[in-house]
């Protein structure tokens, strides 16, 4: 068996206390461990407050109007059109404040392929589709090429409020709408004039004549639930034609 044995000579020194930090250095490496967390943290409440500010902050429109042509309407032109649309709404959503909204889409229906500005059709195309599904608020559209629109989209109704055969033949679209400037309510609104720069000159005129080739046409509605938005679509549409002439009455 072998014995352990310890000298009487061998001399021990005791472990030395732990040292003790100080608050400052406490601080320090405990931030030097959770500063990207701390980043990240911060990070992610800025983001969700952006997103919280701008939705609430939101105003949302109590009238949806969409415009539907080859090119841009000026941007005095849209806000002549709301301002002078704003006496025929209400405070539809209840917000205090009454907001007329005219949304621009870019589409070309008499070309067959995307033109000269590909992705702006594209865009337009893809803005429209999504404006037309089921649960958009707009019905109301302003229109460059009613024939066009009507045979690509199947959405609009006839001018007194019936849905023609849901089956996606009904082009008969000189029933559906009116001529802006065949509408006496819609053409003795004042307009104002607009200005527009192009790429080397600057075009002005009469907001009013610019309106006057377009037409106005209401979506209809094929839900067995009929909307808000949609019954005073419906009656502002009865206020801005009254006394309109169609086109297939003049035809």
């Amino acid at each position: 068996m072998a014995w352990v044995t310890k000298s009487s000579d061998e001399q021990y020194t005791p472990e030395p206390a732990p040292r003790e930090y100080t608050k400052q250095e406490k601080a320090a490496n405990w931030w030097h461990y959770h500063k990207v967390t701390i980043f990240v943290v911060l990070i992610v409440i800025a983001l969700i407050a952006w997103v919280l500010h701008d939705t609430l902050d939101q105003v949302q429109p109590d009238l949806q109007v969409g415009y539907v042509g080859t090119t841009s309407l000026p941007d005095e032109t849209v806000e002549a059109l709301q301002n002078a649309l704003l006496p025929y709404c209400t405070d539809r959503n209840g917000d205090g404040q009454v907001v007329v909204e005219v949304s621009q889409y870019n589409v070309d229906f008499a070309t067959s392929d995307m033109g000269e500005d590909p992705y702006t059709q594209i865009a337009g195309t893809t803005q429209l589709t999504a404006e037309l599904a089921a649960g958009s608020d707009t019905y109301l559209f302003l229109l460059q090429d009613p024939e066009g629109f009507q045979t690509q989209t199947q959405v609009l109704q006839y001018v007194d409020g019936t849905l023609p055969p849901d089956d996606g033949t009904a082009n008969d679209w000189q029933r559906m709408v009116y001529r802006w400037s065949d509408c006496p309510v819609l053409a003795a609104m004042d307009l104002g004039e607009y200005t527009q720069n192009y790429a080397s000159a600057e075009t002005a005129g009469s907001n009013q004549d610019l309106m006057a080739s377009l037409y106005i046409g209401c979506r209809g509605n094929w839900n067995q639930e009929v909307s808000e938005s949609y019954t005073e679509s419906l009656a502002l549409w009865d206020t801005l034609t009254l006394g309109a002439t169609s086109p297939a009455a003049a035809s």
